[in-house]
């Protein structure tokens, strides 16, 4: 009995022993995971997506190695992964990571740092387009759109009441469960602090895309942006620029558009399903609306002439054209510096406008932002069909001031002017030559302020 008594007491001993070292393991391997999560300054954010490639990215706080570990949904037996990259300071610590996918699959992701799997509160999954050419009809989709979007840093802030604001607008936008966010502009605003170093440019940039609010979404929508001119330089910021390539190599870095470069600065184009986005740069060639020893512009030659001849190949039935500053607005801005409307160009915005027209071009809507009110404008006269524009603006920035409301646009439809932060959600559906846009406007709490159905064969 002495003897069993002696076993069970050793037995005991070690079981002790065994069950602290598990604990001790535990906590350990709890410890490493919060010390790499502390490494973590911002994302991970879903960039474009592709049938076969969807690139995703991360920011650390300092030199780190990064991955993603993802798998098709409902079967994380299967994991993949992406390369393993290593951030450093000269990337401002950031990775773009690629995965491999498959056509028309949904997938959930982990990030790793340092070979520790980093756990989240909200979802982190990705989605590949589907290849339904000559098989089925084109899927439906929807897209989020929102441009100006100010966070406030006080030291670093003009004084005064806060410019930015309403952060809440980024769950509300997450809500809506868009397949992407497209972002048309002054998504990042550079300070007076900033505008003539890169380590300034590099710090708004991260300070901005660290937004606590901003990250679920980041993580679970696909991103495609452009700029203006908040994110390109100085307010209201021309070709002199001279610190426009550093702001260049900041968007590249900071965003995972699927290409830049068509023309100089951003320009670019993507496809989600059956329609095509075209991603203009308005500030990289612009002049001054009343430069006399040079061509007054906004695109430039270069940029118009890839911009039309890919508008003339597109079969999507809707050809969206995405820029930073309104395009349609027929108010005469000549006296107001402080519009930047495409009508102060009015030799080069009605160059476009007819060569739409000659070139029989369907389908084209203009996305536009930079105002700090929404609203949507129609051109009808001496065009082959409505040329529509959704002005969106602002997401946080401060909204505009009350003599929007009386500006005499007069392309704008009624009941569609809105004075607060707010954003869109565009859904397009139906069958391959049925296809239907409904354009539906948001609050910041979500709240529907209006919505508007356009047709593909409206406009075609």
């Amino acid at each position: 009995m002495l003897e069993f008594l002696n076993f069970l007491s050793i037995s005991f001993f070690f079981m002790k022993k065994s069950l602290l070292l598990l604990t001790l393991c535990i906590f350990a391997s709890i410890g490493i995971s919060i010390a790499q999560k502390e490494l973590l300054q911002s994302g991970p954010m879903v960039g474009y997506s592709t049938m076969r490639e969807v690139m995703l990215w991360v920011q650390t706080k300092s030199a780190a190695k990064v991955k993603i570990v993802y798998y098709e949904s409902g079967n994380p037996q299967q994991k993949m992964s992406t390369a393993e990259i290593e951030t450093n300071a000269q990337n401002a610590y950031t990775a773009h990571l690629a995965a491999t996918v498959l056509p028309g699959k949904k997938y959930e992701y982990q990030l790793y740092i340092n070979g520790k799997a980093l756990t989240f509160s909200y979802p982190l999954s990705f989605q590949s387009q589907t290849l339904w050419q000559y098989r089925t009809d084109p899927p439906a989709f929807k897209f989020a759109f929102g441009t100006c979007s100010f966070v406030n840093e006080t030291e670093y802030d003009r004084p005064g009441n806060p410019y930015g604001g309403g952060y809440e607008i980024f769950q509300s936008i997450t809500n809506q469960k868009p397949d992407f966010m497209l972002w048309g502009g002054d998504n990042v605003y550079l300070r007076e602090v900033d505008y003539d170093s890169r380590a300034g440019i590099l710090q708004r940039y991260t300070h901005t895309r660290s937004l606590p609010e901003l990250q679920p979404l980041l993580a679970s929508v696909h991103h495609y942006a452009i700029w203006d001119d908040h994110d390109y330089g100085p307010d209201n910021s021309d070709a002199s620029y001279v610190l426009k390539e550093t702001t260049l190599e900041a968007f590249q870095l900071f965003w995972a558009n699927p290409n830049y470069g068509i023309t100089d600065g951003i320009t670019g184009q993507f496809t989600w399903a059956d329609c095509d986005f075209f991603l203009l740069d308005n500030r990289w060639a612009r002049t001054q609306a009343n430069a006399t020893l040079q061509t007054p512009t906004i695109l430039g030659e270069e940029q118009i002439q890839w911009l039309i001849t890919a508008l003339r190949y597109s079969r999507a039935p809707f050809k969206f054209v995405v820029m930073g500053g309104q395009f349609l607005n027929n108010a005469d801005m000549t006296n107001q510096n402080w519009s930047e409307n495409y009508i102060r160009y009015a030799k080069e915005r009605q160059a476009i406008i007819d060569a739409i027209k000659q070139e029989k071009i369907s389908g084209v809507i203009f996305l536009t932002g930079d105002r700090h009110h929404t609203e949507l404008s129609v051109l009808k006269e001496n065009t082959d069909y409505p040329i529509y524009e959704l002005t969106c603006s602002p997401l946080t920035s401060g909204v505009a001031n009350e003599k929007s409301a009386t500006e005499p646009n007069g392309l704008r439809l009624a009941d569609t002017f809105v004075r607060e932060r707010n954003f869109s959600v565009l859904e397009i559906t139906g069958a391959r030559t049925e296809r239907k846009l409904n354009i539906q406007v948001f609050n910041t709490q979500g709240q529907l302020l209006w919505k508007k159905e356009i047709t593909a064969k409206e406009i075609r």
